[in-house]
């Protein structure tokens, strides 16, 4: 009998350590999602796969594009505008989608550089021409900076704007001291290495960024996947969304 037991509780064991998930995340969500995932896996017993993609764009590193090209996930999770285009495309299953949390625009500077005023309309117009040189990643939030809020405010001729494909690459050109400021999610920007969040932008030119979660069109885990998504809506998240520099979504 000893024996017959051992062999069951090896056999759960390993039917445990069989069960796998892959999620496909854009950097938004990223900071509450690696503070919870450590309990996921504890408490469910499951593996987790992370891949990276950018919520929108035109790279080929975009989570659309990594998924027009065969790559294989359970979840993704970003911004609701690059959701849309994965449900558009028919690469979701249907009333999976769920929202995740608030991220505004905020902005940020290398470490020991003094921090400007961007309270207001004028002095964020300011701080932009005087600091020159401006980083953004060219997802959702790069889209709308490059293509709207830049030109409405007319200062498209006197600063310089590189774009990356990542928020991660934007962060680190900034530690790096080669560019004066990088404007982004606020959960790009807090709790990074080398650089100072200074603050969100006025509420006059806010793009204020829903996250949100959905299951993979062809998962076969979405049992699973439900799990993880009940996870990140649930209130044991709010803390790792408050302290990601998020917003929390009241249901």
């Amino acid at each position: 009998m000893k024996y017959i037991l051992s062999g069951i509780a090896t056999l759960l064991v390993s039917t445990s350590t069989m069960a796998q998930l892959t999620v496909m995340i854009s950097g938004g969500f990223s900071g509450p999602y690696k503070q919870m995932l450590p309990q996921f896996e504890k408490m469910t017993g499951v593996t987790v796969t992370t891949l990276s993609g950018a919520s929108q764009g035109s790279g080929p590193k975009t989570i659309k594009a990594q998924l027009d090209k065969g790559m294989n996930a359970d979840v993704v999770i970003l911004s609701r505008e690059g959701l849309a285009e994965l449900i558009a495309a028919g690469k979701i299953v249907p009333g999976t989608d769920v929202d995740l949390a608030f991220a505004p625009l905020g902005a940020a500077i290398p470490a020991g550089a003094i921090k400007p005023d961007i309270s207001t309309v004028p002095a964020f117009k300011q701080a932009l021409i005087n600091i020159k040189s401006i980083v953004v990643p060219g997802s959702t939030s790069g889209i709308y900076l490059v293509n709207e809020l830049f030109p409405s405010l007319g200062v498209n001729n006197q600063i310089s704007v590189k774009v990356t494909e990542r928020g991660s690459q934007a962060t680190s050109i900034l530690a790096a001291k080669e560019a004066g400021m990088a404007i982004q999610p606020t959960s790009e920007l807090v709790n990074v290495t080398g650089i100072n969040f200074i603050g969100r932008l006025p509420k006059e030119l806010q793009l204020i960024q829903t996250f949100s979660a959905a299951i993979v069109t062809g998962s076969t885990e979405s049992k699973t996947a439900q799990q993880l998504i009940g996870l990140l809506t649930s209130k044991q998240a709010q803390q790792a969304i408050q302290s990601s520099g998020m917003d929390l979504i009241q249901r």
